[in-house]
């Protein structure tokens, strides 16, 4: 159903990287490709995708424009500058992509996301409005009291890791920023507080986050693996 559908997708870039070392990991080369054009490249490529935008911080609009503007990105609407916080840099790419049945979010540190994840999600947020990428966690997860010390020990079973892409009906998403009173770092849990279920679906353990340096090499040795 949703194949006849229009489907937006923000990809959410607008961060400062504090914990990188000085590096801008959007522009930093993953196997000779930056981090922002391979998330792009994904992105554009989908045939589930009929235009999508870019978000940047501030001072790296220009730069980012000038990167992608010879990649023959033909599904790329616009690239324009985020917020101090991640909710209103997602909110500012959600508004560029004007009116459309789906929206897509990414983060744009994801560069390893394969096409399947975008038609994956799609699919399944057929059912409620929303859904999510996650995967199991593989670690004990522990609860710990302001103090350190443990209070409880959380049933591995029913832990999941969000990722994303996070896929939304666009006027859900939407009404849920429009009622957010809240610090949010997960587009989910925005939706989850308008009273919508959120349907989870199989995310990939590759598809990692790039936080700091160490992320970043451990995604080139994945990168250079699938590229085999």
């Amino acid at each position: 159903m949703y194949k006849s559908q229009t489907v937006g997708a923000v990809i959410v870039a607008a961060g400062h990287g504090e914990r990188m070392g000085g590096i801008d990991k959007i522009f930093a080369p993953l196997c000779g490709i930056s981090v922002l054009e391979r998330v792009a490249g994904t992105i554009n490529g989908s045939p589930y995708i009929d235009r999508f935008v870019i978000v940047l911080a501030r001072d790296n609009v220009m730069r980012g424009r000038h990167l992608l503007k010879d990649k023959n990105f033909t599904k790329l609407a616009n690239v324009v500058s985020g917020g101090a916080r991640r909710q209103d840099s997602v909110e500012a790419g959600l508004k560029s992509l004007d009116s459309c049945k789906w929206a897509l979010i990414h983060d744009g540190a994801r560069p390893l996301l394969v096409p399947e994840l975008i038609s994956n999600g799609l699919e399944a947020a057929q059912e409620t409005g929303a859904a999510v990428a996650a995967v199991p966690v593989t670690d004990t997860i522990k609860l710990v009291d302001d103090g350190g010390y443990v209070k409880e020990t959380l049933p591995r079973s029913r832990l999941w890791a969000v990722q994303t892409p996070q896929v939304f009906r666009y006027d859900i998403i939407c009404d849920a920023y429009a009622k957010n009173v809240t610090e949010a770092t997960d587009d989910a849990a925005l939706v989850e507080a308008t009273g919508v279920s959120v349907k989870l679906y199989m995310g990939a353990y590759d598809n990692i986050k790039i936080t700091t340096p160490a992320d970043l090499a451990l995604a080139e040795i994945l990168c250079r693996r699938r590229e085999g």
